[in-house]
């Protein structure tokens, strides 16, 4: 296993590198958050460690996890108490105030990775419906006369939530629990900008999709039939 860290203090880095390093993962660093998640796909880690000094990290929290569900851990400076609240509700998983404790860290890094360890994608069996594959093992979507699409982790677990309930409508507040793993009121904003990342690859003309399939006013659900 491995992590991404960003952090633009060179200090700080060497120490959160080490502290990474003691917790057992292989540590990769960058010094730029959007252009790290610009080529996630390519380069995703298990686990993204994010410093950010002096400023607000809400919307970059919120940015990460559109695009990811891998542990999520943020490095602060002191801020208040519904500001720490507000930033797990965004989906941090530990917010890290400084001054901090390395070997505290430590302990907590190694207590997130065993909580978030779940079931490997190659245990998962592969799924074929209306013409479309699912191949967890190798994180690919195979659609009848089109090219072998690689998934991102979330559009995979979306794909695959979606399939194996297929023949019901999912609410977006459902498909947040299932997908992002976390419960509470469904960021509708996020499902939808999942929902369009997916259809791009899955769907011959995205605006009139045959699988992926919105029900107005309810949720979204997967065709069996692979047409609306």
């Amino acid at each position: 296993m491995y992590a991404l860290l960003i952090a633009q203090d060179a200090d700080e880095s060497e120490v959160l590198s080490l502290v990474l390093q003691r917790a057992g993962l292989a540590v990769t660093t960058a010094s730029d958050l959007k252009r790290a998640m610009q080529s996630w796909t390519e380069h995703p880690a298990d686990l993204l460690l994010v410093t950010f000094p002096g400023s607000e990290p809400l919307a970059q929290v919120r940015h990460v996890r559109s695009q990811t569900k891998v542990p999520l851990i943020v490095v602060v400076d002191s801020i208040a108490e519904e500001y720490h609240y507000a930033l797990l509700e965004a989906g941090a998983d530990l917010v890290v105030p400084r001054p901090f404790s390395a070997r505290l860290l430590i302990a907590q890094v190694r207590a997130l990775l065993r909580r978030v360890g779940g079931v490997p994608l190659f245990s998962l069996p592969t799924l074929s419906l209306a013409g479309l594959t699912l191949d967890p093992a190798t994180r690919t979507v195979d659609v009848v006369g089109r090219s072998p699409q690689r998934l991102t982790q979330l559009e995979f677990r979306l794909l695959y939530t979606l399939m194996i309930h297929r023949g019901q409508i999912l609410p977006a507040e459902t498909i947040v629990e299932l997908v992002w793993d976390y419960s509470g009121g469904g960021d509708r904003d996020l499902v939808r900008g999942l929902i369009s990342r997916l259809r791009a690859k899955v769907e011959e003309d995205p605006k009139n999709p045959r699988y992926v399939l919105t029900i107005p006013g309810v949720g979204y659900s997967f065709s069996q039939e692979g047409k609306n």
